[in-house]
């Protein structure tokens, strides 16, 4: 019997690659004969580089950057086993993880690490880089990732604009004459998970500022200036960003990417199964567990247990999704190829108990997985 585990990470508890190894010893527990294929995955957001690169065998590489309040951090991007190919988590330079909760504030906050990131791939003589956006701290339309790649924004007096999502509004005129020459050999594909426009009431304030610190006053401004942003760069670039889906990723650094990078945007989730080999891992399965840390409806969007669901359903393989937590309308998976849900919490406890216990209790509830599915196989 084969089973193939291809979990995302369960956020703030344990990394895709240890909820892969802890379904995988409980599934051992079961009988050492059930032969376990570990894929650990991500959509675009946290555990994007690790995935690939473990899928790869690539190698990591540590560079330090500028962070979303612009103190610098220790940082990171991953090297694929082509040796050509970088792949970069905007979460690593610019992640709502990287700021105290005391302050975030989406009007401070800025992509300039991303661009710094970019630019070491570049350093490294990178020809193609897949870019991660989810995650985000920041609402400033990559004018920041543009800023460190060289771009220049000024105000209508002349002055030079500095960082953040307060600037926006302020934007006059855009000086692209000293953007990295580089760029122009570089294919860049952004893994993106949604497809909301850059302003307007699905845009990025909207629907993500507030998660990122944005008071309702804040969110007015930062999509006016969004509003802006995409206004001068549709008349000083010639590139329409404001309606394309997805540009309002990461707080419109979608957008931004394409204005500045010329990138293409792509379903995260299709990407990382292409490098990870997943179609041709599940064609002979007899069950896919998947999972994340917490289920709901959100889900059902395209999320990694949704986006592995298709995938394996085409080849009538069943899949489980065990995840860290389940929440309002998880059912809604049951339409997109996931045949049963399981909570990895078994007795009341706290959000903290549960997460420093994720990795004990994954074990005994895959053990229990194992054992159903092996008993049906016969």
């Amino acid at each position: 019997m084969k089973i193939v585990v291809a979990p995302d990470s369960f956020k703030g508890s344990l990394s895709a690659v240890e909820v892969a190894a802890r379904i995988e010893e409980g599934i051992k527990r079961a009988g050492n004969d059930i032969l376990v294929k570990k894929i650990p995955v991500a959509d675009g957001g946290e555990g994007t580089v690790e995935a690939l690169v473990i899928a790869t065998e690539g190698r990591m590489i540590s560079n330090k950057v500028s962070g979303p309040l612009m103190e610098e951090i220790d940082s990171y991007f991953g090297i694929l086993g082509d040796d050509k190919t970088a792949v970069i988590e905007m979460a690593a330079a610019a992640g709502l993880s990287l700021v105290k909760e005391n302050l975030r504030n989406p009007m401070e906050t800025t992509t300039y690490g991303v661009g710094e990131l970019i630019r070491a791939a570049l350093d490294w003589g990178c020809k193609r880089m897949i870019i991660g956006i989810g995650g985000s701290s920041t609402n400033d339309g990559g004018m920041g990732m543009a800023q460190a790649l060289g771009a220049e924004f000024y105000d209508d007096s002349g002055s030079l604009l500095k960082y953040g999502g307060k600037q926006l509004s302020k934007i006059h005129t855009i000086n692209v004459s000293k953007l990295d020459e580089r760029l122009k050999e570089v294919e860049i594909i952004v893994a993106c998970d949604v497809n909301n426009p850059l302003y307007g009431p699905e845009g990025a304030a909207h629907i993500y500022g507030p998660q990122k610190g944005a008071t309702p006053h804040m969110v007015e401004a930062l999509d006016k200036g969004l509003r802006t942003y995409a206004d001068k760069i549709k008349e000083l670039l010639k590139v329409e960003i404001a309606e394309i889906p997805g540009s309002g990723a990461a707080g419109g650094l979608g957008g931004g990417l394409i204005a500045f990078t010329n990138a293409n945007l792509s379903p995260g989730i299709d990407i990382v199964t292409k490098f990870c080999r997943f179609e041709e891992e599940i064609i002979d399965a007899d069950l896919l567990i998947t999972g994340e840390g917490k289920t709901d409806k959100q889900t059902a969007y395209g999320k990694v247990p949704v986006g592995l669901a298709t995938i394996a359903s085409k080849h009538n393989v069943p899949v489980v999704c065990l995840s860290g937590g389940l929440a309002a309308g998880y059912e809604e998976v049951y339409k997109h190829g996931i045949d049963a849900t399981f909570s990895n919490v078994c007795d009341c406890m706290t959000l903290k108990e549960a997460m420093d216990n994720a990795g004990k209790m994954l074990v005994e509830r895959s053990y229990s997985i194992a054992r159903l599915v092996k008993k049906l196989k016969g």
